[in-house]
C-alpha cells in the first residue's frame, strides 16, 4: 500500500508542476508581444499576399495587419470594414496553437474577405465565403478556400509524419 502512495503523490506533484509550467508560459505569452520571428513571418506573407494581389488584380494595396489578443478565443481572425478603412485582425492566441496555420490558411483567407470589401463586395452569402471570395483567395494561394477555418485542419497540420 505504501507503494502505490509514492506513486500516487508522484504523478501528483509532477502533474502540479507541470500544470503550474503551462499556466505560467500561457501567461507569459499573453503579456508579451510576439516573437520577432513570427513578426518576421507575417510580415514576409505579407509581401507575398501584395505581390499577388498586384499581380493578379494590379492593384497596389497596404492593408493593416493587427494582432489583438482580446478576440474571441472561437476566432482565428477576420477582416473589417468601417468608414472606408480595412484591416485584418489576427487572434494573437491562435498564434501560441499554432503559428504556421495562422500565416499559411488565416492569413490569406482574411486578405480574400479585405480585397472583397476593395472590390466593393460586402456580401454576407455563405458568411462572405461566395465564388467570387473563394476565386480570389487561391488567387492569393490560400489554402483550403473553400469553408471556414476548421480544427482538423490544425490537428493535421501540428501531427505532420
Amino acid at each position: 500500500m505504501q507503494k502505490y502512495y509514492k506513486i500516487f503523490m508522484s504523478i501528483t506533484i509532477i502533474s502540479i508542476i507541470l500544470l503550474v509550467y503551462i499556466s505560467y508560459k500561457n501567461s507569459s505569452f499573453r503579456s508579451n508581444p510576439l516573437s520577432t520571428e513570427i513578426i518576421q513571418e507575417i510580415k514576409q506573407k505579407e509581401k507575398e499576399l501584395k505581390y499577388l494581389v498586384y499581380k493578379n488584380y494590379g492593384l497596389k494595396v497596404n492593408i493593416p495587419i493587427i494582432i489583438d489578443n482580446n478576440i474571441n478565443d472561437n476566432l482565428y481572425g477576420y477582416a473589417t470594414y468601417a468608414d472606408n478603412d480595412i484591416k485584418i485582425v489576427l487572434n494573437k492566441k491562435r498564434f501560441q496553437e499554432t503559428k504556421d496555420y495562422m500565416i499559411k490558411y488565416v492569413l490569406p483567407h482574411e486578405y480574400a474577405h479585405a480585397m472583397m470589401f476593395i472590390f466593393g463586395d460586402t456580401t454576407h452569402e455563405n458568411g462572405g465565403h461566395t465564388k467570387k471570395w473563394q476565386d480570389i483567395c487561391i488567387a492569393l494561394n490560400g489554402i483550403k478556400c473553400n469553408r471556414f477555418v476548421q480544427r482538423d485542419d490544425i490537428l493535421h497540420e501540428k501531427v505532420r509524419f
